[in-house]
């Protein structure tokens, strides 16, 4: 009966001594779940910490690409109104100067009336004959004027090289001011505020 107490208590130190060991072996694994678990959370945020950073790239890089698109859309945009302005001239500089062709055409012709009209007649019939040129040279003169086409203002004026181009000088005389128009040879013209054809003069210096 003795022994059996010995054994019995013997195997009450054993399980004392097991249960004694248990919590330290559960506290070692505790520990190393904590650890465990503090690594996977540390590499949780990493991973969304990079995730953040690629996303906030992109967005950049979305943000410039919208920029650059919208900078093109702008640019495009003011070359479309530039091209339209520059049309919209265009096409009203034509319609304002649309007869200056016709016009050009037709000077040589009032010249020739011109020179027709400076010659002197005796006889009846020439002087019908040069009264019926005149009328011919009015209604022109009349036709162009209505269309914009007039002459430009030479005798006695000021010499302006916009207006004029001299043939000839000469020396001034009592009574005329230099640089001033005392002849003209060719009328010149003008179609609206064109110059057709500048007057061909002689200038007194």
């Amino acid at each position: 009966m003795i022994k059996k107490r010995g054994v019995d208590l013997a195997a009450e130190e054993k399980k004392e001594q097991e249960k004694q060991t248990e919590p330290k072996t559960a506290s070692v694994q505790t520990d190393e779940n904590k650890k465990e678990n503090k690594q996977k959370k540390s590499s949780k945020k990493a991973a969304q910490k990079d995730a953040l950073k690629e996303a906030q790239a992109k967005i950049e890089e979305l943000e410039q690409k919208v920029d650059e698109t919208e900078d093109k859309y702008l640019r495009a945009e003011a070359e479309i109104a530039n091209t339209q302005t520059r049309y919209k001239k265009e096409q009203e500089r034509l319609l304002k100067y649309a007869g200056q062709s016709l016009a050009q055409a037709i000077l040589p012709a009032i010249d020739n009336l011109s020179r027709a009209l400076e010659i002197d007649v005796a006889d009846e019939s020439s002087k019908q004959l040069k009264k019926g040129v005149e009328m011919v040279a009015k209604d022109i003169r009349q036709a162009l004027s209505s269309n914009d086409v007039t002459q430009i203002e030479a005798l006695g004026q000021k010499f302006d090289p916009k207006f004029h181009q001299a043939i000839k000088t000469v020396p001034v005389e009592e009574g005329q001011e230099p640089e001033t128009v005392v002849q003209v040879f060719q009328e010149g013209y003008l179609l609206k505020d064109r110059v057709l054809r500048p007057a061909m003069v002689v200038v007194a210096q």
